[in-house]
């Protein structure tokens, strides 16, 4: 199996926090200026006035100073602070869940680059309990039961640098989102399970929920963990691997279930995640290279209009070369 380079040493910056460690709750939202929100107005105000595809719309920074400025900070968190930001908030008092859309398209833009989401090509993808099963092929993202730790687009290459979800609606009850750095998570298997780290830098199988095109595999092959000089790279979602093993007719190694366990045993931690709830109108943005993140179960309103929804955005890095 190909190995790629291993981090031996533990790391000990911003990206590497845990609960007691991470910067306040109010230091995580980005507040929309004045400026900024009059600058998407116009926008907004132009659009209602000719309609079009919010997906077709392409913009530069350079239409949107106010908000590019304001986003700066949250770029560099991103990339090398705490890993997520929330941005906030699109008033849905004021806006129709369109425009608010179209203001999270403008946000996102700010940040990277939109790239498809299925292999239907979808760029503004929802996320909300549709009764599909995951034990039958579906996806976490259109159910209500909890997703475990992961990033986003395990199972596909390239994956997308930045992740972001828009709230248009929560659930009744549960649904909030939590967020554990990969840093952390390696430092403590480096303390804890050193002598199971190499396996994690070895290729597993992973499931890709029959997102392939003709002639693709139905599964992906690749190590949990990789180190370069862009950084840590994780990819995992305990589920996707043990289907994706199971496809393939390749059984655990002893070796394998000994990693995997001392992953999940530390990713069920509580001093190592923090956790929050997206409320309607807010965007959050997380890196996807190294933060993991996870949506506990919820229960939804019986009315189809109150029934909870996020919008998601995959995003390549601002040159618009998404790391392989």
């Amino acid at each position: 199996m190909a190995t790629t380079e291993m981090l031996t040493e533990v790391i000990d910056d911003q990206r590497a926090w845990d609960a007691q460690t991470i910067d306040g709750g109010e230091s995580w939202r980005y507040a929309l200026t004045p400026d900024c929100f009059a600058e998407l107005d116009a926008f907004v105000a132009q659009w209602q006035g000719a309609p079009q595809d919010i997906t077709g719309i392409r913009i530069q920074s350079t239409d949107f100073p106010a908000c590019a400025a304001l986003l700066q900070s949250a770029v560099g968190a991103l990339d090398s602070g705490r890993g997520f930001v929330i941005v906030e908030r699109i008033p849905m008092e004021t806006y129709d869940r369109d425009a608010a859309q179209l203001i999270y398209w403008v946000i996102g833009q700010l940040l990277g680059t939109p790239f498809a989401q299925d292999v239907k090509g979808t760029l503004l993808y929802d996320v909300r309990d549709t009764g599909q099963d995951v034990t039958q092929g579906a996806r976490f993202s259109v159910s209500n039961v909890e997703s475990s730790f992961h990033m986003d687009h395990c199972f596909g290459d390239p994956i997308p640098d930045v992740l972001g979800l828009l709230s248009l609606q929560g659930a009744k009850s549960g649904g909030r989102s939590q967020f554990l750095s990969a840093y952390t998570l390696h430092n403590e298997l480096l303390k804890e399970h050193a002598q199971d780290l190499p396996v994690l830098y070895e290729n597993f199988y992973f499931d890709r929920r029959g997102q392939f095109k003709e002639g693709e595999k139905s599964v992906y092959e690749a190590p949990v963990f990789r180190w370069d000089d862009q950084g840590l790279h994780i990819r995992y979602l305990h589920y996707y691997i043990l289907i994706g093993q199971e496809r393939m007719g390749k059984p655990f190694s002893p070796a394998q279930k000994r990693a995997l366990a001392a992953v999940e045993a530390t990713l069920r931690r509580q001093d190592l995640h923090v956790e929050m709830l997206l409320e309607p109108g807010q965007m959050l943005f997380t890196s996807n290279h190294w933060l993991l993140h996870n949506r506990t179960s919820f229960e939804d309103y019986p009315e189809p209009e109150r029934r909870r929804h996020l919008v998601r955005l995959w995003l390549s890095n601002r040159n618009g070369a998404a790391h392989h």
